[in-house]
């Protein structure tokens, strides 16, 4: 965990520059590709995956170190050409791993919340799944386990792997020539993030779009087609986790209502979007039929609520960034168990504060939760996991916070609603 953490410590700060940079930049060009709820939902989104991940919170079907024992042929030194023929088998797995992710019914509920933005632009890049809790990827590493890569390798390059896929998503690059034969391109992943007909499910690979063109999922971005972004059933909230758990709780759902014992086993393997017959009849889900003639989510929000929200994000990474960066003295001094309960008072924060944006009336017993575990922390260990040692009263100005933060879902939920609500009647 802390390798990871210290690798976070300088990516969040990085990407979040590059997020703002590009919001500033659309700004003065006159072409803003964010707005601010769904700019919000995404780098919340993103926060919730690294949470997820840091605290180690999924079951590994089988590791890589186990097929390397097992199944190597050769041993390879840490040369350069052991990186590169490694980097080759990370993406030409990640292909297939994301190939499934679009074609079987319960790998998508991993992958849609990547998908579930309809804007296009390097938040959206955040979106990670904090869904995938069974780790089957190195079974996909087999190849490489076959040739003896050493694991240290692939630890190194699988997170490089995943952020060097972040700067594609982006409106404001067009086409890159020569460029656009070799690697993924922006233009190549707007294609893939389109729910155009024409596009839909193609451009899977991650660094080579070499694997496209090999296996037939390559589509150029066409001029007279411009990509329309999202998914076909829209996810129609900002709630990342609610947005992590949709298709897999409908799938529950058809499973447990269709009457034939055969559909409820393989709906879980069917192609993404299939449905039994007598459900799909009786339960019909809206879906978009006409791309050009939707209307893309836009819960009503102030802008006091938007500003509010924006500084409760901010808050968040600051407290994401205190973990990491104190992280031994956490492992020292604490128990797993108060690590886990720190993840999940941020969970329950960004629950709580993008559910606000929905507009969600029961938000404030999400609140209630998340001031009575920061509290119980503070008072129990009189101290919010070592925040004193750097700062005399960060203690004091944590407890501050969930007061405040508890206030105000009070304000934004009842009395301002009211109040909005009151003005719309009297016009």
């Amino acid at each position: 965990m802390e390798a990871y953490a210290n690798a976070l410590l300088y990516a969040i700060p990085f990407f979040s520059i590059l997020v703002f940079i590009e919001i500033a930049y659309g700004h003065f060009v006159k072409n803003q590709t964010h707005t601010v709820n769904d700019t919000i939902a995404s780098i919340s989104s993103g926060l919730t995956s690294i949470v997820k991940d840091s605290l180690g919170l999924a079951v590994i079907l089988i590791s890589y170190p186990f097929l390397l024992e097992n199944l190597a042929l050769f041993s390879i030194s840490e040369t350069w050409v052991a990186y590169l023929l490694a980097f080759i088998a990370i993406d030409f797995a990640s292909y297939w791993n994301h190939r499934l992710s679009h074609k079987v019914n319960f790998f998508w509920n991993q992958h849609v919340i990547h998908h579930s933005s309809e804007e296009f632009n390097l938040a959206c890049a955040l979106r990670q799944s904090i869904s995938n809790i069974l780790g089957y990827f190195p079974l996909l590493l087999i190849p490489a386990a076959l040739i003896g890569i050493p694991y240290k390798i692939i630890a190194i390059l699988t997170p490089i792997h995943l952020f060097a896929q972040f700067w594609y998503h982006t409106q404001h690059i067009g086409k890159l020539g020569f460029l656009e034969y070799i690697i993924v391109t922006p233009s190549q992943h707007r294609v893939h993030h389109a729910i155009n007909p024409e596009y839909i499910d193609k451009n899977l690979a991650a660094i080579f779009c070499v694997w496209d063109r090999m296996f037939g999922t390559f589509q150029e971005e066409l001029d007279e087609i411009p990509p329309v972004y999202g998914v076909l059933k829209p996810a129609a909230t900002w709630n990342p986790i609610v947005i992590n758990f949709q298709h897999v709780w409908r799938l529950i759902k058809d499973a447990w209502r269709t009457k034939s014992y055969y559909d409820k086993l393989r709906i879980w393997f069917m192609p993404t979007g299939w449905r039994p017959n007598d459900v799909q009849s009786t339960y019909p889900i809206k879906t978009i039929e006409n791309v050009y003639a939707f209307e893309k989510y836009n819960a009503a929000t102030s802008v006091s609520l938007q500003i509010w929200s924006s500084f409760q994000l901010f808050f968040t990474i600051c407290m994401m960034l205190f973990l990491f960066y104190n992280v031994r003295n956490i492992l020292e001094n604490y128990s797993y168990g108060t690590i886990v309960l720190y993840g999940m008072i941020v969970f329950v924060g960004i629950y709580s504060y993008t559910s606000l944006l929905d507009g969600y009336k029961y938000t404030i017993l999400f609140e209630t939760m998340k001031v009575v575990l920061g509290l119980f922390v503070i008072f129990s260990f009189e101290d919010w996991y070592g925040i004193n040692a750097y700062f005399p009263y960060g203690s004091l100005c944590m407890a501050a916070y969930f007061v405040l933060s508890f206030l105000a879902t009070i304000y934004f939920s009842f009395l301002e609603r009211n109040w909005v609500a009151s003005k719309i009647v009297s016009i």
